[in-house]
């Protein structure tokens, strides 16, 4: 069964009004590279091998640390699935767009079309641009409107692996605009699409980048080796559920990425590409309840190690040497800029990316830099927001404000705000200056989303942090007030945080 949106309207328009502006399609200058960005769902930390699992095996993830660089301190633009890849097709922190939360079936609003999506830069210089797996920025805003030249996959947030929907009549798997219904695990459609593609370019000899966006492993946590019993069988499952999932089901969901993965590097190899092809492996945020996020405090939903911390591995053969371990601080929009950068594409004056290109440091052409980065999250209507600069970070949870040094003290169990004064006096003017620069955009890019927001939340740059609502502390506030530090560093102490639909 085939629908088409309005979507194809809209897209017949923007390619119009677009046509003046873009550069012909043609065959590009010799040696510019294919670009796969892997991005992985809600994955923990821990749960790849080179990153210290052993109840999971991803010797093909791994396999990318080994011909080319692991890094050990990178992290997500966002605690949720549309704040990081708003950060990734945008190449900016994704708050001047005002996307802190999930967007949901509902809204009518999606990421804002600017012209300078990282897929429509490359698109604009020859490149064949694909977005094959999730999206999740916006039901009403195709991914073709900002570059991807094909795309496959789902809108939402997540769908039922085998019957690829919410529930009756719910269905959510895409062709272009175009919903379809396909037999097949959603990892596995997926992993062929994206064979397809690269396929189809290496054929016409033409560079392209792909973004493979695995849904997994996202709830619902069903397993590749057993079909789920009935169309919508897609709920949420909770350690406390009767007959929940377990470490078992999420660990085979991961390894099905990690085998789509391999597939994956086989056809570039098999086609003579992957000495041409850079690779880059990612995950959007913290992982779940059944994710491991060791060594690092909390999970998904929070701005603490665990909410943000997530692997990151890059191959270019012959450009970046094999077996390197780097602990250059990186996030999200760092891969947009360093991919503009690989491909040698043109950025318009206005695209102003905030991420740096991290190639000249990972192949070890110059030294690593002292970075300063920002999170805020409004999830529940309150909101958690942090500042890494250097070694140290200030958090600030719900009215605690608190100080750590991460380089000594990853796991976040040693609170320094009654010692570090001088350090916190000098992070939480930062951030509240850089809460008013976003917020001063949001503005301007999405007046009445960000209005709305700012006015809930307490105004323009949020100064002073969201008070504690009824019943105690809120979203990742730990048991027992700051500086108390229980249980199991990778669990989620004290999130109090319920799923809402469609994170």
């Amino acid at each position: 069964m085939r629908r088409t949106s309005a979507w194809t309207l809209i897209l017949m328009v923007v390619a119009v009004t677009a046509g003046s502006v873009q550069q012909p399609q043609g065959q590009p200058g010799r040696g510019r590279p294919n670009v796969v960005l892997i991005m992985s769902d809600d994955m923990g930390y821990g749960d790849l091998s080179s990153y210290g699992a052993t109840d999971i095996r991803t010797p093909n993830i791994d396999s990318l640390g080994r011909d080319g660089v692991r890094l050990t301190d990178f992290y997500s633009n966002g605690v949720l699935c549309s704040p990081t890849r708003a950060g990734l097709v945008s190449g900016r922190y994704q708050q001047r767009y005002v996307v802190e939360n999930v967007f949901a079936n509902a809204d009518t609003r999606g990421l804002k079309v600017t012209g300078n999506s990282l897929p429509q830069v490359l698109k604009n210089d020859g490149y064949a641009t694909a977005l094959v797996g999730k999206w999740h920025l916006g039901r009403t805003v195709s991914p073709r409107l900002h570059g991807f030249e094909y795309f496959f996959g789902l809108m939402g947030s997540h769908i039922d692996y085998w019957h690829h929907n919410r529930g009756p009549d719910q269905y959510d798997l895409w062709e272009n605009e175009t919903s379809i219904q396909q037999d097949g695990y959603m990892t596995d459609l997926i992993t062929e699409r994206s064979v397809r593609f690269i396929e189809q370019n290496a054929a016409a000899r033409r560079p392209f980048f792909i973004d493979v966006a695995y849904n997994s492993p996202h709830w619902p946590y069903q397993v590749p080796s057993k079909r789920s019993p009935a169309p919508g069988t897609g709920a949420h499952q909770m350690p406390h559920d009767p007959g929940t999932a377990t470490r078992a089901d999420y660990a085979a969901m991961v390894e099905s990425v990690d085998q789509g993965v391999g597939q994956i590097l086989r056809t570039l190899d098999r086609l003579g590409l992957a000495n041409e092809t850079l690779v880059i492996f990612t995950n959007d945020n913290g992982g779940e309840w059944l994710s491991s996020n060791k060594p690092f405090f909390n999970r998904k939903w929070t701005v603490w190690e665990g909410g943000i911390r997530v692997p990151a591995l890059l191959r270019w053969p012959g450009r970046i040497a094999p077996g390197r371990v780097s602990d250059q601080v990186g996030i999200t929009m760092d891969l947009s800029a360093s991919i503009v950068a690989a491909t040698g594409s043109t950025l318009a004056a206005n695209a102003r990316y905030e991420g740096m290109n991290l190639l000249p440091i990972l192949e070890g052409r110059a030294p690593e830099v002292e970075r300063t980065l920002y999170w805020r999250t409004n999830v529940g209507n309150r909101t958690m927001k942090a500042i890494r600069s250097g070694d140290w970070k200030l958090v600030v949870d719900a009215n605690h404000v608190e100080v750590f040094n991460l380089r000594l003290d990853p796991g976040e169990r040693n609170e320094l705000a009654n010692q570090r004064q001088d350090v916190a006096q000098r992070l939480r003017p930062m951030l509240a200056r850089w809460e008013q620069d976003v917020d001063a955009e949001a503005l301007v890019n999405e007046p009445e989303a960000a209005a709305a927001t700012q006015s809930r939340l307490g105004g323009p740059g949020r100064a002073g942090g969201a008070a504690r609502g009824p019943g105690g502390p809120g979203p990742g506030a730990r048991p027992g007030g700051p500086g108390v530090r229980r249980g199991d560093p990778g669990g989620a102490r004290g999130a109090g945080i319920a799923p809402a639909p469609g994170n």
